[in-house]
Order: structure tokens, then sequence, then C-alpha cells
């Protein structure tokens, strides 16, 4: 692994501080791949030096300048190399705005051996992509520290509820402080503005309270509104204000302040202020924290919902194990059950972690890992999920994988890994924002020094009013929240809905497909062969033309002898030994079964026999188009029936089909089976194109061929062969009944293993990246249209100056419709579902259209 050397020469000459870094280089093998990395990271900027050993596999590095980890990287892999990384991942206190998000990015680049980093604002989460061993998480936590901020590491296989109760705690605080600063409020604002709404207030105040005496309750009341509940926007705005990092908190605080700061001059040093500009805003000050707060509660409620999914993940999980040791039965905590185990199911019981079932058999609701509602049967052999639920019969199975190597343990970590992750569109935001809050406390400062210079009498009141409300309004909370949440919601419903999306990106890309190209087997098909056809000769019985087959080919080791067997054992018949055993090479199998002498094989085997296949010419005919090759039985040398076994295509896929239609996408076939078998299948299911006939690598070409149109390919897989191809395509969908090595591969899985889950995601990605347009919509023209009414550029024609108050309720209401928006998210339905009028996980039904129509239109 690569390691910090930790040692910082001097360079004798220009004295300059040398910082050396330890790399690790996977895929070298001789010395001319040492010279060719080697030469690659000497042509990074900033690098002093590079030594490369191959023994080793690292490449020792001293930088004269401050280290780019990341165009190092690039620069190994450019040269056909790579270097070893990991993801780090940290939970981050006190953020409140994407300014706080850019920050703490900035932060974390900077430390040495940090490629990447990606700070979200709605999971209070941080992935950090590190070279491996090349810095500790000490070191980050530190740099995030030094940014103003709270950060601790979060271990692999962390239980996330306890992110949950970290927000549930920051949203009861939240709620007493709203709770004291209404109350405190309440006497500020009818004290000050009571007058204009009740006149008895106003002969109340002069007759019983002078006018002096009510400043000085509202400024005590306001004090302890501000540095009470209102303190965190001063503890966390100022420090920022000092580093020249304003955020959120800056803004506010310089609003409440500079506006509580102009009524105590004016309450208690008068004189101070030129003639008729005595007067105070305590109201102001007090109602703009208080709002604020309310909206920080609002938002904190609102943001804790988009985590639900996560939450009901994690609450799949069984709480104890029944298990057998030292043959004794005993229930255990899950955390003490151990690889080996052998656990005990009863009916109605939820499976503790994942296994293989050792003896028994029953039907297990898959539908919380797949989104299928259908139960599955499980016998010997199979394999069981953890979190799955027994539904009727009882079986004891062996623990195969247990803790943070469990399905839905590793759903739960890909699901927060993609929920954490930026899509490209988020790079507007984080231009914006870099220089958003510095931008408006200088709009602020203009339109002070404007008012001051050109506005009416009371100039100075009217400059500060305006320059509160600039700072007010024009809090970016709304910007930050706007992709996030949208992510995290739409990655959360594909979760229940067995679509996991392995990364943000992949979100976004998937919406602009323009053609998917499907692999055959296991994607269309069902991966292996069956039984379809077994039309006898007059005079035969199917059934006993079937027994005496599949007699004979027990024998056999090929696929097409086991799908023969296996279609007599569904039909329940009894199947007799085999003698005299022969494989004909070539043509077909022979044995003797019960007396009578069984043949089996193609048309040659038959002209062999003298047998005349002729009664049969219509349906070989039919077979042939349909992509299937027939086969023939003969019993006691007479001609008995025509067979064929072919790999069946799975009843989901027609719709599937019809609904990526109906969503305006071109279809292809990319498959390694001949051009006949292809054709037919392409013709059958209403496919664009097929490409026939291909290796794996061939599968990569057929996607470059695709792109060529300029549109955007989606592939779907699940074989090891198709791994290239799904890492090649511009979203790579694995089966999830596939491989893992197709899974890993792959950029969103599909739990349950049928193809109408490519619309359903489709359909997802659109809706998810539609809502996140609304979002930024709403927060870009909100922040652009009111800032400039803010500023006061109505008052001159129209005589409107908008209240500070206003502004805050405006700042407020933006981010909570932000998160309510995305939280839309959680209704939308899938377009299709793989079993027939069922219910879907957690009750929800598919919608009652056309399935053209279907297509996750949530807004």
């Amino acid at each position: 692994m690569a390691s910090v050397i930790a040692s910082k020469d001097r360079a004798p000459s220009a004295q300059a501080e040398l910082l050396q870094l330890g790399f690790s280089i996977e895929g070298m093998n001789c010395a001319s791949c040492v010279s060719r990395v080697e030469k690659a990271i000497a042509a990074v900027p900033g690098v002093q030096s590079a030594v490369v050993n191959l023994a080793t596999e690292c490449a020792n590095i001293v930088f004269n300048s401050v280290p780019d980890a990341e165009a190092v990287v690039g620069a190994v892999k450019n040269a056909g190399y790579d270097v070893a990384t990991e993801t780090v991942d940290l939970s981050i206190e006190g953020m409140s705005c994407a300014s706080c998000v850019n920050r703490i990015e900035t932060a974390l680049k900077a430390v040495p051996g940090v490629t990447n980093a990606a700070v979200n604002l709605a999971t209070a989460r941080a992935s950090v992509s590190v070279v491996s061993g090349a810095t500790k998480l000490a070191d980050l936590e530190a740099a995030v520290e030094k940014a103003g901020y709270a950060a601790r590491g979060v271990a692999v296989g962390e239980p996330v509820d306890r992110g949950a109760e970290a927000r549930e705690r920051e949203t009861k605080s939240l709620f007493r402080a709203v709770a004291l600063a209404a109350v405190l409020t309440v006497p500020v604002v009818t004290l000050e503005m009571g007058a204009f709404l009740f006149s008895g207030i106003q002969t109340y105040i002069v007759d019983r309270i002078d006018m002096q005496t009510s400043w000085y309750i509202q400024f005590l009341l306001t004090t302890i509104i501000l540095f009470g509940p209102g303190l965190r926007f001063f503890q966390k705005g100022i420090p920022a204000l000092v580093r020249r990092a304003p955020d959120m908190n800056s803004l506010v605080a310089l609003g409440t302040g500079a506006a509580w700061l102009y009524s105590v001059v004016a309450t208690f040093l008068p004189g101070l202020l030129p003639q008729g500009t005595q007067n105070v805003y305590f109201e102001a000050a007090a109602v703009i924290a208080t709002l604020i707060l309310l909206g920080r509660y609002l938002e904190a409620r609102a943001k804790g919902r988009t985590s639900e999914a996560i939450k009901r993940l994690v609450g799949l999980q069984a709480k104890t194990a029944r298990i057998l040791r030292d043959g004794e039965t005993v229930e255990v905590p899950l955390d003490e059950v151990k690889v080996g185990d052998l656990v005990l199911l009863r009916p109605g019981e939820k499976i503790a972690v994942d296994g293989e079932v050792a003896e028994g058999s029953s039907f297990v609701d898959e539908s919380m890992i797949t989104g299928e509602p259908m139960p599955v049967a499980k016998g010997a052999g199979d394999a069981v999920v953890g979190a799955t639920i027994n539904k009727t019969g009882s079986f004891s199975f062996r623990a195969t994988k247990i803790g943070a190597d469990t399905v839905l343990a590793q759903i739960i970590q890909m699901v927060e890994r993609a929920q954490a992750t930026k899509l490209p569109i988020q790079a507007l935001v984080d231009k914006v924002t870099a220089w958003f809050v510095p931008a408006v406390i200088g709009i602020a400062l203009v339109t002070f020094l404007v008012w001051l210079g050109f506005g009416p009498d009371p100039a100075l009141t009217f400059g500060l009013v305006a320059a509160v409300t600039v700072l007010i309004i024009a809090c970016p909370c709304a910007m930050g929240l706007a992709t996030p949440t949208s992510i995290m919601v739409g990655i959360g419903r594909g979760a229940e809905m067995g679509i996991l999306f392995r990364n943000g990106e992949a979100l976004q890309t998937l919406r602009s497909a323009g053609i998917v190209a499907l692999d055959k087997t296991g994607t269309l098909t069902k991966g292996r062969p069956e039984l379809t056809d077994l039309i006898t000769a007059e005079g035969w019985e199917r059934d006993s033309v079937l027994a005496l087959v599949a007699a004979v080919e027990t024998r056999s080791e090929h696929p097409i002898g086991e799908a023969i067997v296996e279609a007599a054992k569904q039909a329940g018949l009894l199947i007799e030994a085999s003698e005299d055993f022969e494989a004909m090479p070539g043509f077909g199998v022979k044995a003797s079964v019960g007396g009578h002498t069984v043949e089996v094989g193609a048309d040659r085997l038959m002209a062999r026999l003298s047998l005349d296949i002729a009664p049969f010419a219509n349906a070989a005919a039919r077979l042939g188009d349909e992509g299937k090759s027939p086969l023939y039985a003969a019993i006691d040398g007479r001609l008995a029936a025509i067979i064929a076994i072919a790999d069946p295509i799975k009843d989901t896929t027609p719709q599937a089909i019809e609904a990526l239609h109906g969503l305006g996408l071109k279809i292809a076939m990319i498959t390694g089976d001949n051009r006949r078998t292809a054709e037919a299948i392409a013709r059958k299911l209403g496919i664009d194109e097929v490409v026939a006939e291909v290796l794996p690598d061939g599968k990569v070409a057929a996607l470059h061929r695709l792109r060529e149109s300029g549109r955007k390919v989606a592939f779907v897989g699940d074989g090891i062969n198709d791994a290239p191809a799904l890492a090649e395509a511009d979203v790579g969908i694995a089966i999830g009944t596939g491989t893992d090595v197709a899974i890993e591969s792959a950029d969103v899985v599909l739990m349950s293993g049928e193809l109408t889950g490519v619309p359903n995601a489709i359909g997802l990605s659109r809706s998810t990246l539609r809502n996140i347009k609304q979002n930024l919509f709403w927060a870009f023209a909100y922040n652009t249209a009111l800032i400039p009414v803010a500023a006061g550029v109505l008052y001159p024609a129209f005589g409107i100056l908008m209240s500070p108050m206003l502004a805050a309720a405006a700042m407020a209401f933006s981010s909570v419709f932000v998160v309510s928006n995305a939280l839309r998210l959680k209704t939308s339905r899938p377009s299709l579902t793989a079993g027939v009028d069922t219910a879907l996980i957690h009750g929800v039904r598919p919608p009652r259209r056309r399935r053209k129509e279907a297509i996750m239109n949530i807004g």
C-alpha cells in the first residue's frame, strides 16, 4: 500500500520545503513499465523527482509544491497503469449552506494524498478519495476542523442510525430554540408594531409604558433571543468572517447584528445618529432570528425524511437468530452469529444473515431486497438472503455471510455511497456558491452606500433596512440543498424498488440514454435451457415419450439432456433407469429403457436409422424460424416425436421492451449466440438492431459503433463475459441475479433480475433530474429575482421597500420548498412490475394506465 514517507527536505538552492509521498502502482511487470511510469509522473507539474520500484510496486515521489495527487493518479492511468485508492467517509457537523460545502471540499482536497472530495449538505457526509495509505484519518479531520467545522470518520459497516440520532438531537435542539425565540419575539413585535394593528396598544404604551421603556424591554428580549437561541449564528458566522470565508451564518449574523446594534445606539446613545434617524429595529432582528430558526427546524425535519429509505433498510435486519450450538438450540444477538453456524428458521420468521439452505424447504418473501412481490421457493442448496421473510415452511441454513458482508449491508453501503456522490449538474452550483456569499456581502455594502448617498431622508435608516434585507434574503441554503436532497430521495426510492444506483453520475446519465443495448442470455432469456416443444407422432402419448427420453438423458451431461430431465420431473413422471447407454458424437444418444430402445438426436441420426422425418417438416420449419434447433426421438425403431430445447424468453421481457420503446429508446441486442437464433428473438420482441456471434471484446466494439450516432448507450447484462461492456457503456446496468463480476462492473444493479427494472430505472432517473432542475430553478430564480427587490429597485417607481422580516420568511420558505419538492420523489411508482396485479414493496401498487404512458411521471 502507498504511504506517506513523511520526510520534508530542503532544496539547497531554493530552500523550498519538499514533501515526499509513496504511491502503490498496480499493473507493472517489467523494467519498461517502471520507465514508463517514472516518465509519466515526472511530467506532472510540481513533481521534482519520481523513483519507481518494481519489486515493491511503489513510486516514491518528491514534490516541490503542494502535492497534486489527482494529477499523479491521472498521469499513471494515462500511462496504462493504476494507483491503489480507497474511499474515506466523514460525518460533518456545522454545515448550513452551499458555501460550507465548497469550503470543506477545498480544505479536504488540499490534504496531501487526496484525489477527490465530495461533500453532501443533505446527508452531512463527506466522501474522500485518497491514495491508499497516503493520508491519515486524523489529517482529514484536522483539515475540516481548520476550515471551521467538526468531522468524524465513519467506519465501514457503522450503523447509519448513528447519524439519524445526531439529526434527531439537532431537530429537538432547534425546536427548543424556536419555541423560546417565538415566546420572546411576540412581546417585542407587539410593543413595536402592535399600534399599527390595534389602536388600544398604542394608548396602553403611552399611558402605562413610555416609549423609552418600551425600547428597553425590546432591547432586553431581543438580546436574549440573539445571544440565546440565535447565538449559533454568531458562533459560526463571525469566525467564518474572520477567516474571510463567510457563509450563511455570516449573512444572518451581519443582518441581525446590524439591526440590533443600530437599535442599541438609537436606544442608549441617540445623539450619535443624525436627527430623524433614531429608530429601533429590535423587532426586525428578533423576527429574522426566529423565522430563520423556524426554517432550519422545518428543514431539519424534512431532511430527516429524505433518509427514510436507509432507515427502512436498516429496520429490515433481524435482531436475533436461533442457532444450533453444541447440540442445543440457542437464541443469540445478530452480531454473535458466525460464518458456518447452522441457523434454524420457523414459519413467519425473518432470515438473520445470508446463507445456504441445509435442510427443509419453504417459500421466502424477498420483496424487501428485490422489489418483487412473489415469494421464491427455497430448498436444499439454495441461497437465502438476510432480512427476507420465511413464509410457511421450516428449514435450516448454514450462515455464509455476516455483518458488513451480507447483501443487505452491502446494499445499505451502496445506497449511502451513491447518495453522498455529486451529479455533474452540481458543478454549476459549486461554481456559483464559491463566490456567492462574498458577492452578497459586497452587494449589501453597495446597497447601503447608495441609499446613504442618494436615498431620501432618513437615508441612514433606509440604507440599513435595504442592506439587512439583502443579507437575509440571499442566504444560499436552497442552492446547497437543491441537488443532494433529490439525489437522496431518488436513490432511496430506487433501493425500495430493487434498483440500486452505485453512483450519482449514473442517475444523471441514464436519463439521457438514447440506445439500450441488451445481452441475450440471462437478460432477455432465463439463462438456462428448457424443453419448449415436444410434438409426438401419431400413435404416441406425450408423457410416455418424455419419460423414456428423460430416462436416456439422465446419463448425459449435456445441458439439453438436463433440460429434458427437469421437464419430466416438473411433470411428475416416473423416470426409469437406463441401460447400455451410448453417446454418438455429432448424432445423439442411445439407451435401453424398460425393454425399449430409445434414440435421441439430430436429423442426421434419423437418416442413419432410415426414418422419414417429413411428417414433422412444418413443425421443424416453425421451430427453425423461432431460432430453435429441433431434435428427434425414435423408440424401437419408429419415429416418436420432435423435440426443441431453447433458452426461453422471460415472461416480463416483452412488456419491458414495449415500455422502453414507449420511452422513445432504440433497442439493440448484443450476443455471442448464432445469428439465426438472435434474429428470431429480435423479430419476436421487436428489437431494432442485432449484433450476434461476438466475443466479449466484440461487445465493447459494438457499443462504440452504437455510439457513433451521437447518443448515449446503456448496456444491460448479467454474465462475466458482459463485464467489459458494462464498464465501457455510458451506463452499465447489471441484472442482480447475475455474477458478482458483472454487478461490480455496473453503474446500476437490478436486484429483481427482471428486465422490467430498466424502464423503471430510466423513469426514476428522469423524474429525479426533473426534480433537481425544478429545485435549482427555484433556488437560483429566487435569489436572482429578490436580491434587487431587497436592495430597493422598486422604491423609486412604486415606493416599495421589502421588510427584513419578509425576507427572512421568504428565505426560510425557499429551503423548505426545495426539500419538500424533493420528497415528492418518494411517491414515484414503478411503471412496470414483474408480478401481475400484485402489491409492490411496502404496499405500493402500480398506477392504472397504459404501459407506454407509465413513465414515472411525478412532475
